[in-house]
Protein backbone atom coordinates (compact mmCIF):
# COMPACT_ATOMS: atom_id res chain seq x y z
CA UNK A 1 0.00 0.00 0.00
CA UNK A 2 1.36 3.63 -1.35
CA UNK A 3 -0.15 6.25 0.51
CA UNK A 4 1.31 10.28 0.10
CA UNK A 5 0.41 13.69 0.20
CA UNK A 6 0.47 15.87 -3.04
CA UNK A 7 0.81 19.84 -4.25
CA UNK A 8 -0.05 19.35 -7.85
CA UNK A 9 2.41 16.59 -8.64
CA UNK A 10 5.04 17.83 -5.83
CA UNK A 11 4.99 14.58 -3.47
CA UNK A 12 4.99 16.00 0.16
CA UNK A 13 5.59 12.87 1.70
CA UNK A 14 4.58 9.06 0.87
CA UNK A 15 4.49 5.81 3.22
CA UNK A 16 5.02 2.16 2.10
CA UNK A 17 3.20 -0.56 3.97
CA UNK A 18 2.74 -3.99 3.24
CA UNK A 19 -0.83 -4.54 3.05
CA UNK A 20 -0.75 -8.59 2.20
CA UNK A 21 -2.31 -11.08 4.67
CA UNK A 22 -4.60 -8.59 6.28
CA UNK A 23 -8.07 -8.95 6.68
CA UNK A 24 -10.58 -6.16 5.38
CA UNK A 25 -11.01 -4.62 8.59
CA UNK A 26 -6.67 -4.13 8.77
CA UNK A 27 -6.60 -2.68 5.39
CA UNK A 28 -9.16 -0.17 6.59
CA UNK A 29 -7.44 0.75 9.66
CA UNK A 30 -4.27 0.45 8.06
CA UNK A 31 -5.23 2.95 5.41
CA UNK A 32 -6.58 5.23 7.68
CA UNK A 33 -3.87 5.66 9.74
CA UNK A 34 -1.80 6.04 6.23
CA UNK A 35 -3.91 9.07 5.02
CA UNK A 36 -3.54 10.78 8.69
CA UNK A 37 -0.31 10.93 8.53
CA UNK A 38 -0.56 12.37 5.07
CA UNK A 39 -2.78 14.77 5.88
CA UNK A 40 -0.24 16.01 8.83
CA UNK A 41 2.44 16.52 5.79
CA UNK A 42 -0.02 18.35 4.22
CA UNK A 43 -3.02 20.57 6.60
CA UNK A 44 -3.93 22.63 4.06
CA UNK A 45 -5.53 19.36 2.05
CA UNK A 46 -9.41 19.18 1.44
CA UNK A 47 -10.20 15.79 -0.03
CA UNK A 48 -8.83 12.15 -0.34
CA UNK A 49 -8.08 9.96 -3.42
CA UNK A 50 -7.38 6.81 -2.99
CA UNK A 51 -6.53 4.25 -5.82
CA UNK A 52 -7.69 0.79 -4.79
CA UNK A 53 -6.53 -2.52 -6.39
CA UNK A 54 -10.28 -3.73 -7.14
CA UNK A 55 -13.25 -2.87 -9.30
CA UNK A 56 -15.11 -0.01 -8.08
CA UNK A 57 -18.79 1.48 -8.22
CA UNK A 58 -17.41 4.50 -8.82
CA UNK A 59 -20.86 6.42 -7.93
CA UNK A 60 -20.77 5.17 -4.48
CA UNK A 61 -17.23 4.60 -3.75
CA UNK A 62 -17.97 0.85 -2.55
CA UNK A 63 -15.11 -1.78 -3.43
CA UNK A 64 -16.85 -5.22 -5.19
CA UNK A 65 -13.96 -7.53 -5.42
CA UNK A 66 -10.68 -7.59 -5.64
CA UNK A 67 -8.27 -10.33 -7.02
CA UNK A 68 -5.36 -9.86 -4.41
CA UNK A 69 -6.79 -8.72 -1.57
CA UNK A 70 -9.67 -9.95 0.61
CA UNK A 71 -12.01 -6.95 -0.40
CA UNK A 72 -15.80 -7.50 -0.63
CA UNK A 73 -18.29 -5.09 -1.63
CA UNK A 74 -17.14 -2.82 0.67
CA UNK A 75 -17.76 0.91 1.27
CA UNK A 76 -14.55 2.15 1.58
CA UNK A 77 -15.34 5.38 0.70
CA UNK A 78 -17.57 6.17 3.43
CA UNK A 79 -15.89 4.03 5.96
CA UNK A 80 -12.45 6.43 5.29
CA UNK A 81 -14.22 9.51 4.99
CA UNK A 82 -16.19 9.34 8.14
CA UNK A 83 -12.64 8.67 10.08
CA UNK A 84 -10.47 11.17 8.92
CA UNK A 85 -13.02 13.93 8.41
CA UNK A 86 -12.88 14.85 4.99
CA UNK A 87 -14.54 14.11 1.24
CA UNK A 88 -13.06 10.97 -0.03
CA UNK A 89 -13.03 9.84 -3.64
CA UNK A 90 -12.10 5.99 -4.82
CA UNK A 91 -11.35 4.51 -8.39
CA UNK A 92 -8.99 1.72 -9.44
CA UNK A 93 -5.35 2.09 -8.88
CA UNK A 94 -5.07 1.31 -12.54
CA UNK A 95 -7.27 3.94 -13.40
CA UNK A 96 -5.32 6.47 -11.50
CA UNK A 97 -2.39 5.85 -12.88
CA UNK A 98 -3.59 6.13 -16.43
CA UNK A 99 -5.13 9.77 -15.53
CA UNK A 100 -2.01 10.43 -14.11
CA UNK A 101 -0.14 9.77 -17.48
CA UNK A 102 -2.81 11.11 -19.56
CA UNK A 103 -2.29 14.60 -17.83
CA UNK A 104 1.08 14.50 -17.11
CA UNK A 105 2.87 11.81 -18.32
CA UNK A 106 3.44 9.80 -21.77
CA UNK A 107 -0.14 10.58 -22.56
CA UNK A 108 -0.39 14.17 -22.62
CA UNK A 109 -2.24 15.27 -25.24
CA UNK A 110 -4.00 12.24 -26.16
CA UNK A 111 -7.35 11.73 -26.60
CA UNK A 112 -7.53 7.82 -26.15
CA UNK A 113 -4.94 5.95 -24.71
CA UNK A 114 -4.45 2.37 -23.54
CA UNK A 115 -2.62 1.91 -20.08
CA UNK A 116 -1.30 -1.20 -18.90
CA UNK A 117 0.95 -1.59 -15.47
CA UNK A 118 2.71 -4.62 -15.24
CA UNK A 119 4.09 -6.52 -12.17
CA UNK A 120 3.02 -9.37 -10.22
CA UNK A 121 -0.37 -8.97 -11.84
CA UNK A 122 -1.47 -6.47 -14.70
CA UNK A 123 -3.79 -3.64 -14.10
CA UNK A 124 -4.94 -1.87 -16.97
CA UNK A 125 -6.98 1.82 -17.03
CA UNK A 126 -8.14 3.73 -20.34
CA UNK A 127 -8.92 7.24 -21.27
CA UNK A 128 -11.51 7.59 -23.97
CA UNK A 129 -12.07 10.79 -25.44
CA UNK A 130 -10.51 12.58 -22.82
CA UNK A 131 -12.34 10.43 -19.79
CA UNK A 132 -11.47 7.85 -17.67
CA UNK A 133 -13.39 4.99 -18.92
CA UNK A 134 -15.43 2.86 -16.25
CA UNK A 135 -18.05 1.14 -17.55
CA UNK A 136 -21.68 1.05 -16.88
CA UNK A 137 -21.07 1.04 -13.33
CA UNK A 138 -17.18 2.25 -12.74
CA UNK A 139 -15.83 -1.55 -12.51
CA UNK A 140 -14.70 -1.47 -16.09
CA UNK A 141 -11.06 -1.49 -18.21
CA UNK A 142 -10.01 -4.67 -16.46
CA UNK A 143 -7.37 -4.87 -19.37
CA UNK A 144 -5.32 -7.50 -17.26
CA UNK A 145 -8.47 -10.40 -17.49
CA UNK A 146 -8.94 -10.27 -20.42
CA UNK A 147 -8.09 -13.87 -22.15
CA UNK A 148 -5.62 -14.69 -24.89
CA UNK A 149 -5.75 -18.62 -24.40
CA UNK A 150 -9.10 -19.84 -23.55
CA UNK A 151 -7.07 -23.16 -22.57
CA UNK A 152 -4.70 -21.15 -20.70
CA UNK A 153 -4.07 -21.16 -16.81
CA UNK A 154 -6.00 -20.41 -14.45
CA UNK A 155 -5.92 -17.32 -13.37
CA UNK A 156 -4.06 -15.47 -10.61
CA UNK A 157 -5.68 -14.89 -6.96
CA UNK A 158 -9.94 -14.63 -7.11
CA UNK A 159 -10.28 -14.67 -10.74
CA UNK A 160 -12.49 -17.28 -12.14
CA UNK A 161 -10.81 -17.05 -15.77
CA UNK A 162 -8.07 -19.04 -17.94
CA UNK A 163 -5.84 -17.74 -20.32
CA UNK A 164 -5.83 -14.11 -19.08
CA UNK A 165 -2.98 -11.98 -19.86
CA UNK A 166 -2.70 -11.42 -16.08
CA UNK A 167 -1.35 -14.72 -15.90
CA UNK A 168 -0.02 -15.33 -19.16
CA UNK A 169 2.34 -11.76 -19.74
CA UNK A 170 2.77 -10.39 -15.87
CA UNK A 171 5.95 -10.62 -14.12
CA UNK A 172 4.56 -13.69 -12.30
CA UNK A 173 4.26 -15.27 -15.69
CA UNK A 174 7.88 -14.26 -16.26
CA UNK A 175 8.48 -15.93 -13.33
CA UNK A 176 6.74 -19.18 -13.98
CA UNK A 177 7.78 -19.37 -17.44
CA UNK A 178 12.11 -19.02 -16.04
CA UNK A 179 11.29 -22.46 -13.69
CA UNK A 180 10.30 -24.44 -16.72
CA UNK A 181 12.86 -23.10 -18.70
CA UNK A 182 15.01 -24.42 -15.56
CA UNK A 183 13.49 -27.50 -15.46
CA UNK A 184 13.66 -28.03 -19.39
CA UNK A 185 17.37 -27.43 -19.50
CA UNK A 186 18.87 -27.81 -16.69
CA UNK A 187 22.54 -27.37 -18.18
CA UNK A 188 21.35 -23.24 -18.58
CA UNK A 189 21.98 -20.51 -16.25
CA UNK A 190 18.72 -20.41 -15.41
CA UNK A 191 18.86 -24.09 -14.68
CA UNK A 192 22.78 -23.18 -12.32
CA UNK A 193 20.67 -21.16 -10.60
CA UNK A 194 17.49 -23.28 -9.64
CA UNK A 195 20.17 -26.08 -8.95
CA UNK A 196 21.67 -23.81 -6.44
CA UNK A 197 18.59 -23.49 -4.56
CA UNK A 198 18.16 -19.82 -6.07
CA UNK A 199 14.37 -18.86 -6.56
CA UNK A 200 14.00 -18.45 -9.69
CA UNK A 201 11.61 -15.36 -10.39
CA UNK A 202 10.78 -12.55 -12.97
CA UNK A 203 13.69 -9.94 -11.49
CA UNK A 204 16.21 -13.43 -12.06
CA UNK A 205 14.90 -13.80 -15.58
CA UNK A 206 15.13 -9.95 -16.07
CA UNK A 207 18.39 -9.49 -14.77
CA UNK A 208 20.08 -13.00 -16.59
CA UNK A 209 18.24 -11.64 -19.62
CA UNK A 210 20.05 -8.27 -19.45
CA UNK A 211 23.36 -9.93 -19.04
CA UNK A 212 22.73 -11.92 -22.45
CA UNK A 213 21.42 -15.11 -21.24
CA UNK A 214 19.89 -16.77 -24.09
CA UNK A 215 17.35 -18.73 -22.07
CA UNK A 216 16.53 -16.05 -20.20
CA UNK A 217 15.86 -13.87 -23.57
CA UNK A 218 13.42 -16.57 -24.80
CA UNK A 219 11.42 -16.70 -21.22
CA UNK A 220 11.31 -12.83 -22.44
CA UNK A 221 10.29 -12.94 -25.93
CA UNK A 222 7.56 -15.61 -25.12
CA UNK A 223 6.01 -13.56 -22.64
CA UNK A 224 6.45 -9.85 -24.76
CA UNK A 225 4.65 -12.35 -27.93
CA UNK A 226 1.89 -12.91 -25.89
CA UNK A 227 1.50 -9.32 -24.78
CA UNK A 228 1.66 -8.57 -28.21
CA UNK A 229 -1.38 -10.77 -28.55
CA UNK A 230 -3.55 -8.43 -26.13
CA UNK A 231 -2.12 -5.49 -28.01
CA UNK A 232 -3.87 -6.51 -30.91
CA UNK A 233 -6.93 -6.84 -29.25
CA UNK A 234 -6.82 -3.34 -27.40
CA UNK A 235 -5.76 -1.88 -30.86
CA UNK A 236 -8.45 -3.18 -33.07
CA UNK A 237 -11.15 -1.94 -30.21
CA UNK A 238 -9.98 1.09 -29.00
CA UNK A 239 -7.48 2.78 -32.35
CA UNK A 240 -5.82 4.54 -28.98
CA UNK A 241 -3.19 7.39 -29.38
CA UNK A 242 -0.84 4.98 -27.99
CA UNK A 243 -0.52 2.30 -25.42
CA UNK A 244 1.48 3.03 -22.24
CA UNK A 245 3.38 0.52 -20.06
CA UNK A 246 4.18 0.70 -16.39
CA UNK A 247 4.99 -1.50 -13.29
CA UNK A 248 7.72 -3.42 -12.35
CA UNK A 249 8.38 -5.83 -15.33
CA UNK A 250 9.45 -3.18 -17.28
CA UNK A 251 12.55 -3.35 -16.23
CA UNK A 252 12.84 -5.71 -19.16
CA UNK A 253 12.71 -3.23 -21.47
CA UNK A 254 12.93 -3.43 -25.22
CA UNK A 255 13.46 -7.25 -24.68
CA UNK A 256 9.90 -7.55 -23.82
CA UNK A 257 8.63 -4.53 -25.89
CA UNK A 258 10.37 -5.69 -29.29
CA UNK A 259 8.42 -9.16 -29.99
CA UNK A 260 5.20 -7.16 -28.09
CA UNK A 261 5.16 -4.21 -31.35
CA UNK A 262 6.53 -6.92 -33.62
CA UNK A 263 2.87 -8.68 -33.44
CA UNK A 264 0.74 -5.51 -32.80
CA UNK A 265 1.99 -4.55 -35.88
CA UNK A 266 2.08 -7.55 -37.85
CA UNK A 267 -1.50 -8.73 -36.53
CA UNK A 268 -3.91 -5.55 -35.98
CA UNK A 269 -5.78 -4.18 -38.82
CA UNK A 270 -4.34 -1.01 -40.28
CA UNK A 271 -3.83 1.89 -39.64
CA UNK A 272 -4.05 0.67 -36.08
CA UNK A 273 -1.33 -1.75 -35.94
CA UNK A 274 0.91 1.45 -36.28
CA UNK A 275 -0.26 2.44 -33.03
CA UNK A 276 2.66 3.23 -30.50
CA UNK A 277 3.72 1.23 -27.41
CA UNK A 278 5.48 3.56 -25.14
CA UNK A 279 7.07 3.64 -21.33
CA UNK A 280 4.99 5.16 -18.62
CA UNK A 281 6.87 8.20 -17.72
CA UNK A 282 5.45 9.17 -13.89
CA UNK A 283 6.98 5.61 -12.59
CA UNK A 284 5.27 4.06 -9.28
CA UNK A 285 4.39 7.49 -8.47
CA UNK A 286 2.01 7.59 -10.91
CA UNK A 287 -0.86 6.34 -8.90
CA UNK A 288 -0.70 8.99 -5.85
CA UNK A 289 -0.35 11.50 -8.57
CA UNK A 290 -3.59 10.23 -10.61
CA UNK A 291 -5.25 9.56 -7.10
CA UNK A 292 -4.74 13.49 -6.05
CA UNK A 293 -5.82 14.55 -9.27
CA UNK A 294 -9.07 12.24 -8.98
CA UNK A 295 -9.63 14.08 -5.95
CA UNK A 296 -9.18 17.49 -7.85
CA UNK A 297 -11.29 16.77 -10.11
CA UNK A 298 -14.06 15.81 -8.44
CA UNK A 299 -14.17 18.37 -5.95
CA UNK A 300 -13.97 20.73 -9.12
CA UNK A 301 -17.55 19.61 -10.49
CA UNK A 302 -19.27 19.04 -7.36
CA UNK A 303 -18.75 14.82 -7.38
CA UNK A 304 -20.19 13.16 -4.09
Amino acid sequence: MLVGALSGTEILSQQREASTGQTEDELVDLLVREVREAHGACPDAVAVGLGIPATIRHETGVAVSAVNLPLEDLPIRDLVSERVGLPVYVDNDANVAALAEHLYGAGRGATDMVLLTIGTGIGGGLILGGEVYRGATGAGAELGHTVIDINGPRCQGNCRGYGCIETMASGTAIGREGREAAAREPDSALGALAADGHEIDGKVVTELAMSGDPGAIAVLRLVGTRLGAAFVTFANIFEPNMIVLGGGAMAAGELLLDPARRILAERALRPMNETPVLSAELGPEAGLIGAAALARIELERGGG
